[in-house]
């Protein structure tokens, strides 16, 4: 009966593409403790090291004491609280939109947006390296899907310029999850307005991080900041927040059209009541310290520093994501495994995540990392270069 995904499984192993999971034991944070070993770990996304702080801890215990635990119901139901209503607005504020909507992970918010806002009369113009959740929203909404090399803005205009679908929509990330670059937002938008186009923002990886006082991508310059109208932003919470959740931040018109249409947000049970509460103590905390923003440029300049000589390469990156390009996937592996050893996390990277023979270790920095961690990391992959 299974003799078919049998053999697709074993196939995976021989290519070095089976994925394991580890069973962390520990508060998430610069050392994580997994089987019992502590390890030095470069393989999260809690960039500003916020996932174990005490204001959200003491933020969730007050939160399930006002709200209870669950949500019991979805948001059109009887599932939406003042907390998520708090956060909504908060967000919206934050970010500089009208209106934001709470979703439960960035993947359902991409899902509801595309979705809800494209069909079989419209086109959906997605950038070739976008995250998987967007070309799998782009599929669902059964638009023309059109996808333009990365980044490449001329191809992008091209096709805008060509297409006699109803309605348009470009979909980016803003922050790219495996390369670490950024999308020419400013171009971006330019062209949605001239074209007449909604521009998707998935910024999941620069919110927090980038931006003035971690408002986002939007925010990193002065132009950006009055929003375009064409602009549909989203952002996850369990990222640099260190929470969990997603939002997406728009007009109303667009926000409206979620609640009515986006069938992610309409069928799932609402998120806890108390992690919109530890949210809204999440924001002060990302307004507010801008040192880990500062530190985190600080590990970023000495990682690129302690890895010059290194046979592999640095993909040009200014944000926490650093990806190591080593290109064949077992050798990924074996330096992977190499820094394990070292009790050191991170993570090779494969296909079908990226393409074939762009294999990488994707080094992850956290304003909750020392020095000192920058520099054992250094040391053991000048170690495992020597040895390959």
């Amino acid at each position: 009966m299974f003799s078919g995904l049998t053999e697709q499984l074993r196939n995976r192993e021989q290519q070095g593409l089976r994925r394991v999971r580890q069973i962390v034991d520990s508060p998430q944070a610069s050392h994580v403790t997994v089987g019992g070993q502590d390890y030095l770990a470069f393989s999260s996304n809690d960039y500003l090291g916020l996932a174990n702080h005490p204001a959200l801890i003491q933020a969730v215990c007050e939160g399930t004491q006002r709200y209870g635990v669950g949500a019991g119901a979805s948001h059109l139901i009887n599932g939406h609280s003042v907390a998520h209503h708090q956060f909504e607005e908060a967000a919206a504020a934050f970010t500089g939109f009208p209106q934001a909507l709470l979703f439960s992970t960035g993947y359902m918010a991409n899902t509801g947006v595309v979705t809800a806002l494209a069909g079989r009369d419209d086109a959906v113009f997605a950038d070739k390296l976008n995250h998987a959740s967007l070309n799998d929203a782009a599929l669902l909404s059964r638009a023309k899907f059109v996808r333009y090399p990365h980044l490449n803005l001329v191809v992008l205009e091209k096709r805008l310029a060509a297409t006699q679908a109803r309605r348009k929509l470009v979909i980016s990330d803003a922050v790219f999850s495996m390369e670490g670059d950024i999308a020419p937002i400013a171009q971006l938008i330019a062209l949605c307005e001239r074209y007449d186009a909604l521009l998707v923002l998935d910024d999941a990886h620069g919110f927090g991080v980038l931006g003035r006082q971690g408002r986002g991508s939007l925010h990193m310059t002065q132009e950006l900041v009055a929003h375009s109208p064409h602009v549909v932003y989203m952002a996850t919470l369990g990222k640099a927040a260190g929470v969990f959740g997603a939002f997406v931040a728009a007009q109303p018109e667009v926000i409206e059209t979620l609640i009515q249409s986006a069938r992610s947000y309409i069928y799932t049970t609402a998120t806890p009541p108390a992690l919109s509460h530890a949210l809204l103590a999440s924001l002060r905390l990302i307004e507010q310290e801008e040192w880990r923003r500062e530190v985190l440029a600080q590990h970023i300049a000495q990682l690129k520093q302690g890895l010059q000589l290194l046979p592999w390469k640095l993909l040009p990156s200014s944000t926490p994501i650093q990806p190591l390009l080593i290109g064949d996937s077992a050798e990924a592996v074996r330096i992977s495994q190499g820094l394990r050893e070292r009790r050191i996390l991170v993570p090779a990277i494969r296909p079908p995540t990226v393409p074939q023979g762009m294999a990488r270790l994707r080094i992850s920095l956290s304003a909750a990392h020392q020095p000192q961690d920058i520099a054992r990391l250094t040391d053991a992959l000048h170690e495992l270069a020597v040895s390959s």
